[in-house]
């Protein structure tokens, strides 16, 4: 993900960052994961950072290796991005390689090739919408892991780690921006 369960998003932190909602919910095995937040950063250049998959990442410990790749025969973007994350005491390492498609200054989705990673379904988006000189961003994720999350409990997990792991990743978010705006 962009970070699969983009640790970004998820907390307030000292910045000027606010986390202004927060869901995550389960039918099956299809997990969704929605927030909003709202940076204290111009729109194009949070569009730039979150468009710009080498920068991943540096915003969070979540993502091992990020990388935008040459595009697709029809031009379109593509992205490769490692993730690793230990939930109690499992430990997994995660892989996705999709395209993405995108509006500048207004939305990026993310559409993870099931053949080559480690999800049936992943499709994330963020919208972008300038609110009270900064940037609110809507993010949804939608997923179905092909590895195995404790079906009772682990919409819970997730929501609680992350919400206590994200506080760094969303002020270098913001930082990123800032420093592009400059």
């Amino acid at each position: 993900m962009r970070a699969v369960l983009l640790t970004l998003f998820l907390c307030t932190t000292a910045d000027a960052v606010e986390l202004r909602s927060v869901v995550v919910e389960r039918d099956d095995n299809l997990y969704w994961l929605e927030s909003e937040v709202w940076f204290d950063a111009d729109t194009a250049a949070l569009y730039a950072v979150f468009l710009n998959y080498d920068l991943t990442h540096e915003f969070t410990s979540f993502v091992v290796e990020s990388r935008n790749l040459e595009p697709a025969e029809d031009g379109r973007r593509r992205f490769y991005i490692r993730n690793q994350g230990c939930v109690w005491f499992v430990c997994r390492s995660f892989e996705r390689t999709g395209h993405v498609e995108h509006v500048p200054n207004e939305y990026i989705q993310s559409t993870a090739d099931a053949e080559v990673s480690d999800f049936h379904i992943s499709v994330e988006s963020w919208e972008f919408k300038p609110e009270d000189e900064g940037t609110v961003v809507v993010y949804k994720f939608k997923f179905d892991p092909k590895f195995w999350l404790p079906p009772v409990i682990g919409p819970y997990v997730l929501q609680r780690k992350l919400e206590l792991d994200s506080n760094h990743a969303l002020s270098q978010i913001e930082r990123l921006a800032q420093d592009k705006a400059q």
